[in-house]
């Protein structure tokens, strides 16, 4: 009964600090302007708060179901076309997330002389075991010398010398169709997943830029742009 009334207590003080978070940030507002909205049905804000919740509570939809806890109102499909959907700018998203953080708290927090930079980062992001996965392909691993199968994953991050935060980034394949394990599903070329999916197989110097350009519109406070020489190889 300790244990219960403890999960309890846990669960209302991080379904408290959330509320909190999305009111501050203006989370809805955000997903709005990111193309992340329904004319009915259940709100979109409710579906990535549960979401964001289960993050921070340790728990999945599934395992919810499966003890018979879940009572989110809505059932899995739901989630599974929320986000899936084609039409969603994440991008767009985090970088407006990621700006307003910065600018609207971190940036208070210290002296106006100091030098605020955007950050690229290029790493291999494996997933030897999904073989069935869009755009799949062999990566190269600067840390080992080595190929595998997974994807290259190009983070743009802010800074301002103590705190960091990802503001967006893309999964990159590969430009070589020989080394392209599976092809990207046919969607409208009008969507924001048309787009990802064509960066994808971009060179990551126009992919990098493309995510600068983006930091850069929703006007993210930050002089210089640092990077290795991996990123824009």
């Amino acid at each position: 009964m300790k244990s219960i009334t403890q999960d309890y207590q846990n669960d209302k003080r991080v379904s408290s600090s959330i509320r909190s978070f999305f009111k501050k940030y203006r989370i809805s507002s955000a997903l709005k302007e990111s193309n992340a909205y329904k004319s009915k049905g259940i709100p979109v804000i409710a579906i990535f708060q549960y979401l964001f919740s289960l993050i921070f509570t340790n728990r999945s939809m599934c395992m919810n179901m499966m003890m018979g806890t879940h009572q989110a109102g809505f059932a899995k499909d739901t989630v599974y076309r929320f986000t899936n959907s084609i039409h969603i700018n994440w991008i767009r998203f985090t970088t407006l997330l990621s700006t307003r953080i910065a600018s609207e708290t971190i940036t208070k927090l210290t002296d106006e002389k100091r030098m605020n930079v955007l950050i690229l980062d290029d790493t291999l992001f494996e997933r030897a075991s999904a073989k069935k996965v869009e755009l799949l392909s062999k990566a190269f691993g600067h840390a080992k010398r080595v190929y595998k199968y997974g994807f290259r994953l190009l983070t743009l991050g802010w800074s301002d010398g103590n705190t960091f935060l990802p503001v967006n980034g893309y999964f990159l394949s590969t430009e070589n169709k020989k080394n392209r394990i599976n092809e990207a599903a046919i969607v409208d070329k009008r969507t924001a997943g048309y787009t990802r999916r064509k960066l994808a197989r971009t060179k990551a110097t126009i992919v990098a830029l493309e995510l600068i350009k983006a930091a850069k519109k929703a006007m993210i406070p930050a002089s210089h742009v640092l990077f290795d020489m991996f990123v824009v190889k």
